[in-house]
């Protein structure tokens, strides 16, 4: 025979919605703290996953920058080599250029007493303005001073006249003997002037 208390349980268990003495809270303190201990272990875990991806995330975004930073470097590096390229190439161009400015001027001289004008000129003058035309395109355009202020950053001055009489202003370019070339800002070779004493 079963006692009065195993019947009320059995009754209990069998009827739905009703609390059996299991759903109550755990007689055995273990099994209670078993539980919050596996939760409490899951959210160190969550909080240590966290931590992960914010590190993950922040050395991605530092790794990204760095790649940014780099790529603009090479460019500016890149561009500044080719600057420096081109600025050596035009320096070995430039005396073969005055040298054709000064056979101009010296075949424009004899034309000028002989009164005809001499084919094998008209060729000079085509390759001399071809070569000014191909620096041109690269960005490197000559300039002549005449009545700038004197720059020594610009100009070299290989004289000084006096231009009191002409009422020319002290300090200024009279007079361009080679004319000076920059690429940009960046002076390639200055003008050789004679500068107003």
């Amino acid at each position: 025979m079963t006692s009065d208390s195993e019947r009320t349980l059995k009754q209990q268990a069998a009827s739905p919605g009703a609390e059996s003495p299991g759903d109550a809270a755990p007689v055995d303190g273990a099994e209670g703290n078993g539980g919050a201990a596996e939760v409490q272990g899951d959210l160190d875990e969550l909080v240590k996953t966290a931590a992960q991806r914010d590190e993950y995330l922040a050395l991605a975004q530092r790794t990204q920058a760095d790649f940014e930073n780099y790529r603009k470097r090479v460019a500016r590096e890149s561009s500044a080599a080719q600057e420096r390229g081109m600025a050596a190439l035009a320096k070995e161009l430039l005396p073969a250029l005055d040298n054709l400015d000064r056979a101009l001027a010296d075949a424009g001289k004899v034309a000028q007493t002989q009164g005809e004008d001499d084919p094998l000129l008209a060729g000079v003058r085509l390759v001399r303005s071809e070569l000014a035309a191909a620096l041109a395109r690269m960005g490197i355009e000559s300039f002549s001073p005449v009545g700038e202020t004197f720059d020594p950053s610009l100009h070299e001055a290989v004289a000084t006249a006096d231009c009191s009489a002409d009422g020319g202003q002290s300090g200024t370019v009279v007079e361009v003997y080679q004319a000076g070339y920059r690429l940009g800002d960046s002076v390639i070779r200055p003008a050789r002037v004679v500068v107003a004493a």
